[in-house]
């Protein structure tokens, strides 16, 4: 078998082709948790907090220093802990939106396997059902 049938074959496989499909969905919802917790949740945490945005936040580690005409030689050292509490908070929305969608989306596919049980049979039926049963000849 030659190389290319063999590529032909990998990649018309449904596993391959389930997983392209899941990566292209997966980076599109990426990007709606992402505006989700950019545009929306933050700025309201923001707002509450009475801070503009947690990245600012950061303790000096050692100042820039200037040389005799105030140009910078050498960049102020921070430790940049806003930035890591960002990225934290932003983890903890993103893996909590995404354990809400797969918990729905869970319960769907319960409902969708539980088997439905029949009506119960109405009087009539159950009488026609007697009437059957009786003239039916018995095997001995």
């Amino acid at each position: 078998m030659g190389m290319l049938s063999e590529f032909k074959e990998f990649a018309l496989r449904g596993n391959v082709i389930d997983l392209a499909i899941g990566v292209i969905i997966g980076g599109a919802f990426g990007k709606i948790i992402t505006s989700l917790v950019n545009d929306l949740i933050m700025p309201a945490v923001s707002y509450i907090i009475g801070g503009s945005s947690f990245k600012s936040l950061a303790v000096m580690l050692r100042p820039a220093v200037l040389d005799a005409e105030g140009k910078e030689t050498s960049p102020a050292l921070l430790l940049n802990y806003g930035a890591f509490l960002q990225t934290t908070i932003d983890f903890a929305i993103i893996a909590f939106v995404i354990f809400m969608a797969v918990k729905g989306m869970n319960q769907l596919r319960r409902k969708q396997e539980e088997p439905v049980a029949a009506p119960e049979p109405s009087d009539e039926v159950k009488l026609l059902t007697e009437i059957r049963d009786a003239l039916t000849p018995k095997k001995d």
